[in-house]
């Protein structure tokens, strides 16, 4: 059957709107109706090259959506149930698996290699990072799908699946926010209001918002910034203004540039914690000097998909959700159909948009 998607045919080449033949899902397989998917700057980052996967390709890791059939052997969700889509499925068997830390299984992204589907005209077809979720349909491993929380609607439950679990776990899993801590969050896109958020949930005293755009202000306040700074040589030196002279306890980096992370750690008070969310390139190189990393005492972490078990997660947020402390719709800067997403990356790679969020 015949869907359309929109296909990377090449590392740099434009996302084309296209028709894709998808198979019948074999065995522990689901096949998935999208009501949703965010597009998020890490599809901007596989479209470049930054992050490397086989194509040709069809994109996007983060959607939700109703389970059309399933193959073989699927047991925990059934034709017509809601599924959140998990682009980073744990093997469970693996070294950092037997540690507990599913974040970093070593086999997650193995189905990103495999042919999922193809074109009309017969070319194989990669499934991104697992999921290909940007298509009216996909069709998934079983361990892709969980279980769409009751009470949220799958057009905004798409956003859990990848930005909300990354801003949410750096927060509260990686950097550790405690009651009564300063935060500031750098990169005001879907991550970085997430973790707006979760800092406020976290209790944090002060949440400084740093962005290099003045029209994102009102977004990052209602998220939860106390403060707002467009970025600029001296943001370090405001903060610490901010702060008592002092720094942030915590600081939260979104945008994956050696100056916003040298930027970050320079923010941060004497033992303070900086936690690097942002998906950087490899010609981003960060400096420190010897000294400084004995003077100051700070932590600088790597953070990947926020340290989030999702099945476990899942849950957490959706009751923040219900309970009207996490707002996902705050998340959303743009709402296009499916021929809008080549837009969408365009307003990226112009670092005009936040977030869009593709509804099917």
């Amino acid at each position: 059957m015949a869907v359309r998607a929109a296909v990377l045919p090449a590392v740099g080449s434009p996302l084309e709107i296209t028709g894709i033949d998808l198979p019948d899902p074999g065995p522990g397989q689901v096949r998935v109706r999208l009501a949703a998917a965010g597009v998020c700057h890490s599809d901007l980052s596989l479209s470049n090259g930054t992050m490397r996967v086989p194509v040709p390709a069809v994109l996007g890791h983060e959607g939700a959506g109703t389970v059309v059939t399933v193959g073989e052997g699927v047991g925990h969700v059934a034709p017509g149930d809601g599924v959140v889509l998990n682009w980073a499925p744990s093997c469970g068997s693996c070294h950092a698996c037997s540690l507990g830390e599913v974040w970093l299984c070593a086999d997650a992204l193995s189905g990103a290699a495999d042919v999922y589907a193809r074109t009309t005209e017969g070319t194989d077809l990669h499934p991104g990072l697992n999921v290909a979720a940007f298509a009216e349909e996909t069709v998934v491993s079983a361990s892709c799908v969980l279980p769409a929380p009751d009470g949220v609607p799958l057009t905004d439950a798409a956003l859990l699946g990848c930005a909300v679990l990354t801003g949410y776990g750096a927060v509260h899993h990686s950097a550790r926010v405690r009651q009564g801590e300063t935060v500031a969050v750098f990169g005001v896109g879907g991550v970085g209001l997430a973790a707006l958020q979760a800092a406020r949930i976290a209790g944090a005293s002060k949440i400084i918002a740093v962005d290099v755009s003045p029209a994102k202000e009102e977004l990052a306040r209602t998220a939860g910034a106390t403060d707002y700074l467009v970025a600029s040589d001296t943001t370090a030196r405001e903060i610490r203004g901010l702060t008592g002279k002092q720094g942030v306890d915590v600081a939260v980096e979104c945008a994956g540039r050696a100056v916003t992370i040298r930027t970050a750690w320079d923010s941060t008070r004497r033992g303070g914690r900086t936690t690097v969310v942002g998906i950087g390139g490899k010609d981003q190189q960060v400096t420190f000097n010897a000294l400084e990393i004995f003077h100051w005492g700070r932590t600088l972490s790597g953070c990947v998909y926020g340290n989030s078990d999702p099945a476990r997660d899942l849950p957490v947020l959706a009751e923040h959700v219900r309970e009207g402390r996490l707002d996902l719709t705050a998340l959303v800067t743009e709402r296009i159909c499916l021929d809008g997403i080549p837009a969408a990356f365009e307003n990226m790679l112009a670092g005009k948009g936040g977030r869009a969020l593709v509804v099917f």
